[in-house]
């Protein structure tokens, strides 16, 4: 087994803002484990939030690239346990490895990665549209643009009920706010009466990942179910998060891949939590990856692919918000060219 790098830009088809930034430009880095006439992707990209970059992630692997091209991919999840140990303070690239080998590892076996996990691709959640900060005009104008059964609604200014009623004027679809840590505990609890009048499913993170007081008071008074994302980044978040939040939102970069995704998962279904898995702006070999988990989830933010116009693989297809899976084994994603 051998590992190569294929690192991207991806350019979104509109400039991108949430609450911290605003973006043009997506980079990101595609593993691919190739074994013979058969590869496996994987991809991570890159994010100053958490200090991750293509170079960096690129440089870490490089180094270890004796260690992973001999260490035997049995089963994913002892091959992930191998990889941690080397990477325990990186799940990107981890996330990146991971992710190409359960795909190489179910292509072998000539499935579906899904099927392989003994999951069927029946009565999938709706993946949501996301619409980035931008003048109002501009966000009514990318609603249009893509006509879509539920958005994702990115706020964090001081106009966020006055933007959440615009939309509403042009579309019946349910909305899902994400606020990205920029709210207060007073603020979520004071908009949540309206914007659930409004047509709002769930408040995704609302306030920043510390302020666990805040969230006590918001979970205790919210008339809207809130969603963790800055607050779950790894399996011993997911403890954390119940009696803070209803649900949880899964990033496999932030967790560290697929294996671990899955016992969030398992854990968070045991507490009684919803489950979501996000995206972040991956190109269609990780979104692939994403929809392997759809058979258990009840939410899911896969429209990445959606928001970029240079997507260097072909992966799921997306159907006004309906999610068809590849025929193909493994994640059914591959890169163009």
């Amino acid at each position: 087994m051998t590992i190569h790098f294929h690192p991207f830009d991806l350019l979104y088809r509109h400039p991108f803002a949430i609450s911290r930034e605003v973006r043009t430009v997506q980079r990101t880095l595609i593993v691919e484990l190739r074994d013979g006439h058969l590869s496996g992707y994987g991809e991570a990209t890159a994010n100053k939030y958490y200090g991750a970059t293509v170079e960096g992630m690129t440089e870490q692997l490089e180094v270890l690239r004796p260690v992973i091209e001999n260490t035997p991919l049995d089963d994913p999840e002892t091959f992930w346990t191998a990889m941690h140990a080397l990477l325990p303070d990186n799940p990107f690239p981890l996330a990146a490895l991971d992710e190409a080998a359960n795909d190489l590892f179910a292509r072998r076996r000539g499935l579906p990665l899904h099927r392989l996990w003994g999951l069927q691709a029946d009565n999938l959640p709706l993946c949501n549209y996301t619409i980035g900060i931008a003048p109002v005009p501009e966000m009514i104008a990318k609603m249009q643009e893509l006509p879509w059964p539920v958005y994702k609604i990115k706020l964090g200014t001081e106009h966020d009920l006055d933007i959440v009623r615009e939309l509403r004027a042009h579309t019946d679809a349910p909305f899902r706010v994400d606020a990205n840590c920029a709210w207060t505990a007073e603020q979520t609890i004071a908009l949540a009466p309206a914007l659930k009048a409004l047509g709002v499913e769930f408040i995704e993170q609302p306030l920043p990942a510390e302020d666990e007081d805040g969230m006590r008071a918001v979970f205790r008074h919210c008339a809207l179910p809130v969603i963790a994302d800055e607050s779950c980044r790894e399996e011993g978040d997911v403890e954390r998060c119940h009696g803070l939040f209803h649900g949880i939102n899964i990033k496999l970069m932030k967790c560290g891949g697929l294996t671990p995704a899955r016992r969030m998962i398992t854990r968070a279904r045991a507490l009684g939590m919803k489950v979501m898995v996000g995206c972040m702006t991956e190109s269609s070999v990780g979104i692939a990856a994403i929809g392997q988990l759809l058979p258990l989830l009840d939410y899911v933010d896969m429209d990445g692919a959606l928001l970029i116009n240079n997507d260097p693989a072909t992966g799921v297809c997306i159907e006004y918000g309906k999610v068809h899976l590849p025929e193909a084994a493994g994640t059914g994603a591959f890169l163009k060219g």
